[in-house]
């Protein structure tokens, strides 16, 4: 497809300017602080170990845990968002992940730790699917891919936030001040929400849709899964997005430090790196996604290529360390997976009617979710089997990078003649409508 048939403009599109803009930035701060509250616990790993008197595994728990819960949620909060709108599902979201956090400050057992977490990711999991959905509610359908992009940037900006500021503050002010403190910021993004927020722009109302209880849901979901562009979406963001997560998520500090013989400051600078580059590729990927449509799947396939080949190479390196030149570049490489995962959304939007769109994001969000927690997983057990081994252990990231360019290979060509399809209808439709 050129880059000029992805741009045609549908009957109906929103106008998108400077109120959309604000609009869809109440969103983006909402997404911004529940990324906040999602990594504190990663620059509060070795503080919570003290504090609730656990082991490595019982610590891992809190994020396996929240990612459990997070990945279980997706498909419920799509059909919440699609039957209730952005701004109620938002708002619940706000205020569990507000709760969650504040209820992690002042939790005086390991058990009620835990229980905050999962009601902190009940509510982070809320929040991004709506985020797509109200920018695809405010911005006109060329503007998708940047505008997502946009979204997750600010998703990366958050995850910063914790690297630098929760990090000090908790060293600074302490375990009790320092999450009951950021807190705060829900509540601020509450009020904004509750005031200011608005599913759509007037005139752009969706059609009714009929909701019938568990018919709706089967329906909803069926039709979002008979689209080629929806499965093909989730198996991008399946074989993209897990490399990343589980590197920055848990696994990458253990290895750079272990097996790489780093100090935790240097191993620390490279995990900032990968976000750093997350950050960078990401308004690379959004401007030509946007401006070339047909570049999506050599995008995402060439970071899956990228992401394998540079892992290989560190892995299988000769000797016991590789040399801080490949850390550097496999760190800046595994930036780019973040943004390839969005792509996974660019598939499935132009496959599924508004209707559906929060349906469709949930069935593709779910998919990196559920191949990261299956590597965290995985690469545990094998450390476990192997005595520390992490050579063997990260060989499980191939394994599931191999099944999902199989199924993205498989439904690529089908997905193209849909679209083609569409915009043909949608050509037809112009045409048709009335000047």
């Amino acid at each position: 497809m050129s880059a000029s048939s992805s741009e045609v403009s549908l009957p109906g599109d929103p106008p998108g300017g400077r109120r959309a803009a604000a609009i869809w930035g109440i969103g983006v701060a909402v997404y911004f602080v529940a990324v906040i509250f999602r990594t504190s616990l990663g620059v509060a790993g070795l503080d919570a170990a003290d504090r609730f008197d656990v082991n490595a595994s019982a610590l891992s728990t809190f994020s396996i845990l929240q990612l459990l819960v997070y990945a279980g949620m997706q498909i419920p909060v799509g059909l919440m968002v699609d039957r209730l709108g952005t701004k109620k599902v938002l708002t619940l979201g706000v205020v569990l992940f507000t709760i969650g956090q504040l209820g992690f400050a002042l939790s005086p057992s390991y058990g009620t730790a835990l229980a905050s977490r999962a009601l902190l990711g009940c509510g982070d999991a809320m929040t991004f699917i709506s985020v797509l959905r109200l920018g695809a509610r405010w911005f006109p359908v060329r503007k998708g891919p940047l505008v997502a992009q946009v979204a997750a940037l600010f998703g990366m900006a958050g995850n910063l936030v914790s690297t630098l500021l929760i990090a000090r503050m908790l060293h600074g002010l302490g375990w009790t001040a320092t999450f009951a403190g950021s807190s705060a910021a829900g509540l601020v993004v509450l009020v904004l929400l509750v005031l200011f927020l608005k599913d759509h722009p007037e005139g752009h109302e969706p059609p009714p849709v009929h909701h019938a209880g568990t018919a709706f849901v089967r329906r909803q979901i069926a039709a979002s899964w008979r689209e080629p562009g929806t499965r093909l979406g989730m198996w991008v963001h399946f074989t993209t997005q897990f490399p990343a997560m589980v590197f920055l998520l848990l696994w990458g500090m253990p290895f750079l430090v272990e097996a790489q013989h780093l100090t935790r400051e240097t191993a620390g600078a490279l995990l900032t790196l990968v976000v750093a580059s997350n950050m960078v590729v990401g308004l690379v990927y959004g401007q030509v996604i946007a401006r070339h449509h047909a570049a999506r799947a050599p995008l995402a396939l060439g970071t899956i290529g990228a992401s394998a080949l540079l892992w290989a190479a560190t892995i299988t390196y000769p000797g016991d360390e590789a040399p801080m030149w490949l850390l550097i570049t496999l760190c800046t490489v595994l930036g780019a997976c973040g943004p390839a995962s969005m792509i996974g959304f660019d598939f499935a939007r132009p496959a599924n009617p508004p209707e559906r769109q929060g349906t469709a994001s949930g069935i593709v969000n779910m998919g990196g979710f559920v191949a990261s927690m299956t590597t965290l997983l995985a690469v545990g057990v094998l450390l476990d089997a192997t005595d520390d081994n992490y050579r063997i252990a990260f060989t499980s990231v191939f394994v599931l990078q191999a099944i999902g360019v199989t199924q993205i290979l498989r439904l690529r060509s089908r997905t193209a003649r849909r679209e083609r399809e569409r915009l043909v209808a949608s050509r037809v439709e112009a045409v048709h409508v009335p000047a």
